[in-house]
This record gives C-alpha cells, sequence and structure tokens, in this order.
C-alpha cells in the first residue's frame, strides 16, 4: 500500500510539474525582436523597422487560430494639441506638418507639440523583458527629438506590456512624460489596431460601446468606401457623453472561408482619458485614439492603461472590462507589476 501511495504522489508531482512547464512563457530575444509564447497567445515586439506595440499579424489566439489583420496593436505616434499649425508651418521639420479638412484627417485643427512619429520614424528601439513565474512584461522607451517652434524636445513616452498564461489578452499602459506646457496636449495611438480590409473580407462588423444609440454594432458594410474620421462613428470627450466603458473591437472573419472568429478589442480603462477617437475607411479601417487632451505643465505626465486581446463575445469583454475598470497605469520592474 506504501508503495501504491508513493507511486501516486509522485506521479501526482510528475503531472504537476509537466503542468507548470507546459503553462510557462516562452519568450525569444534577439537582434531584430522579441517574440513571446504564452499557452493562449503568440506575439512578437519588434526592435526594428515599424516600432512600439505588438508587431504586425504577430497576435495569434491559439484557441481559434486567428491573428491580428493589421499594422500591429497599440502603435504610438506624436505628442500634439489643438490649434492649428498654419502660421508656423514652413519652420515645421515636414513630417510634423498637421492638415486638416481633408478626407485623411477631418476638419478639426490640430498641431504637433514633438516627434517623430515614432512607429514609423524611431526605427530602432530597445525593448527589455522582465520575466515572472507566469507573466512576461516588456518595457520600451524613447525620448522625441524634434519639435515645434517655441517648443522643446525631449519628453518621452514609456511602455509597458504584461502578458500572463491563462488569458488571451495583454495589458499595457502608455505614459508621456512631458518637457513643455499645454492647455490640452494629447498624444495619439492606434487602439487596438487598423484593420486590412477589402469589403469586409477580415472582419464581418465593428463594436463601439460608445455608440450607444445604434447598439455599438456597425456591419462591414459600412466601411467599403473612404470617409473621414469626424464624419461617422466619432468619438470626442468635449460633444459626448463619457461611456460607462470605452471598448473598441471587431469582430474577425476567415478571409478564404467567411467563417466568424472571436472579436479583437481594445479598452481603455478609463473612460475619461481618451480626448478623442474615430474609426474610418481611408483604404484601411483606422483607429486612433487620443489620449489626454487636457491642461498639462512641463514636467508632468500623463497616460492610460489598456487590454488589448481575443474574446468570445461582447458579453464577456463587457466582463473583463468591469474586473479592470478605472485603472489609469500600469507599473512594471523586477519585482513585478501592477496597475494603478
Amino acid at each position: 500500500m506504501r508503495t501504491i501511495a508513493r507511486s501516486t504522489a509522485v506521479a501526482a508531482i510528475l503531472l504537476l510539474t509537466a503542468a507548470r512547464l507546459s503553462a510557462e512563457i516562452e519568450v525569444k530575444d534577439d537582434a531584430n525582436g522579441i517574440r513571446i509564447s504564452t499557452p493562449e497567445l503568440n506575439a512578437a515586439v519588434n526592435k526594428k523597422g515599424y516600432v512600439t506595440g505588438i508587431a504586425a499579424g504577430s497576435f495569434l489566439d491559439k484557441k481559434s487560430g486567428f491573428h491580428d489583420p493589421g499594422y500591429g496593436l497599440d502603435i504610438v505616434d506624436w505628442i500634439m494639441e489643438s490649434g492649428s499649425d498654419e502660421a508656423y508651418r514652413d519652420k515645421l521639420d515636414p513630417e510634423l506638418v498637421y492638415k486638416f479638412n481633408n478626407s485623411f484627417h477631418g476638419k478639426t485643427p490640430k498641431r504637433s507639440i514633438e516627434g517623430p512619429q515614432i512607429c514609423t520614424k524611431a526605427k530602432e528601439l530597445d525593448p527589455k523583458v522582465i520575466k515572472g513565474p507566469d507573466w512576461v512584461v516588456v518595457k520600451q522607451q524613447y525620448q522625441y527629438h524634434t519639435a515645434a517652434p517655441g517648443k522643446k524636445t525631449g519628453s518621452t513616452w514609456e511602455q509597458n506590456i504584461v502578458f500572463q498564461t491563462g488569458k488571451r489578452f495583454f495589458i499595457s499602459g502608455d505614459r508621456m512624460s512631458a518637457v513643455n506646457s499645454s492647455d490640452s496636449m494629447f498624444f495619439r495611438l492606434d487602439m487596438p489596431g487598423h484593420i486590412k480590409q477589402n469589403k469586409g473580407d477580415t472582419f464581418s462588423e465593428v463594436y463601439l460601446s460608445y455608440l450607444e444609440t445604434i447598439g455599438g454594432k456597425i456591419p462591414s458594410s459600412e466601411f467599403v468606401s473612404d470617409f473621414a474620421p469626424d464624419e461617422k462613428f466619432n468619438y470626442r470627450r468635449d460633444k459626448n457623453k463619457v461611456p460607462e466603458r470605452f471598448i473598441r473591437a471587431y469582430h474577425l472573419r476567415d478571409p478564404r472561408s467567411g467563417k466568424d472568429g472571436p472579436w479583437l478589442a481594445g479598452m481603455t480603462l478609463d473612460p475619461e482619458s481618451v480626448y478623442e477617437a474615430w474609426c474610418h475607411q481611408r483604404g484601411h479601417i483606422s483607429f486612433i485614439e487620443e489620449i489626454g487632451g487636457k491642461p498639462i505643465k512641463a514636467g508632468e505626465s500623463f497616460g492610460a492603461a489598456f487590454i488589448v486581446g481575443y474574446f468570445d463575445s461582447i458579453e464577456q469583454m463587457n466582463q473583463t472590462y468591469d474586473q479592470y475598470k478605472g485603472f489609469k497605469q500600469l507599473e512594471a520592474g523586477t519585482g513585478g507589476w501592477s496597475l494603478k
């Protein structure tokens, strides 16, 4: 009996060990980027080329076999403010010029404070990995080095991305430490990310939680022809009621079979953090959010926390959102990570 009991105990320990090992997160780090594999997800973070956030096409949901069909997730651009740059465009770095009254940017005047657009112009970042027992954090940052006339350079963007075992989503935080002051400073990012599509071949519908009058759902047929960001499906904090939840998602579709997959959602955990957000067609579907839009003094910082990942239903998205609602900042270090 003792031999049987001992054998059973050993077998149980081996099974637990095997389960623990199978649930570990694998990380591969080389000169080009960081590749992460959890039991639920695959993802990559680029070090070169198109940087910030999660690399395009790398975010795989192992449950369904679907991956993101865009240019990346949680991708970061410039620091901006309200107002036009028309009076001094001839003195701006061409990359900082912001033209409006067009289908690309819409009618609202805005201007860049600092640049460059990190995702396309930084060219190279140096992300770092912190690994815990059942989680991995990727940390990266960038210091802006161009600015509008009369503005300083040197504001710093920081991003933390947390992957956990047992989750089909990651938690991220983006934060700006400003060296300039502004009455309405904000930064722009893709949340969750743009959609490459041709007449709805990669998705069947979009969900925007703040479009309560139509139940939040928009069929893919609304995105056949190009339209401006402020033409429809636009959210502005100064014109719209701040919603209970700030969720933007699209229902994935297999372009070959037409079969529906899961929802890929981006959630801003503090709805008040969003200054403006749009979802418009411009050759692809552009999912852009602007974070901040409030007075900031030099030396202050601001940002937001997000959840990005796969969900089987809107109800599941809402349940997850409500577990994390209200968090504004994600901090991470060698001792662990936490939402604030």
